[in-house]
């Protein structure tokens, strides 16, 4: 969206507050080998927060009632979606038909040795692997990647250097954390079909790129325009937005 001389036609409001982290902040140039995740949820937690979508602000979603709490850091990856390419690659692998997207930005933990002590906070990890997990039908994969640099992990490129143990706490984490005792119902519909590797890790954060422009294609060569003008305002004076070099996928 351009204005008279072809200038990107974006509010200075925009320069003013936060960007939305699921639709305003990229995944990364690098990505799929190195990812831009939004923070949501650590290990600390015993209060569940999750992105509020309307407002990209980080908001309370429940208390913790039971002792179940999230093994590493958690959260989404930006400009994702888990439409039908994503439920696809669930049917494929499972030969289930019936599996469809869940509707929401594509899920991630984040392996890190150094402690975290909140949410909201933006950082960039290494996809090494994932989690195919189907809750009611729905395809809900979770990424599992380790924070960049990190000194105990950052070293890891494939799900396979992870310790079985560590796999285990992530696999009971998900299968059991909306269990409610007494009611053996509550947890049943959800199940892990696989625990992949780096490669298929890969795939379905493309598929989910893919994914998100489909849905919100729109939103996102808006958002480009954003950033392009963000980065405008960091060169010398005199220089016009279209001497700048946007680049937006269609």
């Amino acid at each position: 969206m351009t204005q008279p001389g072809g200038d990107p036609l974006v509010s200075p409001a925009s320069q003013l507050f936060k960007r939305h982290p699921w639709h305003g902040v990229p995944l990364g140039a690098e990505a799929p080998d190195l990812v831009t995740c939004y923070i949501e949820i650590v290990p600390t937690d015993t209060v569940k927060y999750e992105l509020d979508k309307m407002t990209g602000h980080l908001k309370i979603d429940r208390p913790q009632k039971y002792s179940s709490v999230c093994p590493t850091l958690y959260g989404l990856l930006p400009q994702t979606y888990c439409g039908d390419r994503v439920a696809d690659a669930s049917r494929q692998r499972t030969g289930r038909l019936d599996i469809v997207g869940d509707g929401d930005p594509m899920d991630v933990c984040v392996l890190s040795e150094r402690p975290i002590s909140h949410g909201d906070v933006l950082l960039r990890a290494i996809p090494i692997g994932g989690l195919r997990m189907i809750d009611h039908n729905q395809a809900d994969d979770k990424i599992i990647a380790v924070l960049k640099d990190d000194p105990a992990y950052g070293d890891w490129t494939d799900i396979y250097q992870c310790p079985p143990s560590l796999i285990d706490r992530l696999r009971h984490y998900f299968l059991t954390y909306k269990e409610v005792p007494g009611d053996s119902s509550s947890g049943g519909l959800v199940e892990i079909a696989e625990v992949y590797g780096r490669k298929a890790a890969h795939d379905v954060i493309l598929r989910s790129r893919e994914d998100y422009r489909q849905k919100f294609g729109h939103i996102e060569r808006l958002a480009a325009a954003c950033n392009a003008q963000s980065a405008l305002s960091d060169q010398p004076s005199g220089r016009r937005a279209s001497d700048l070099q946007v680049t937006a996928d269609n």
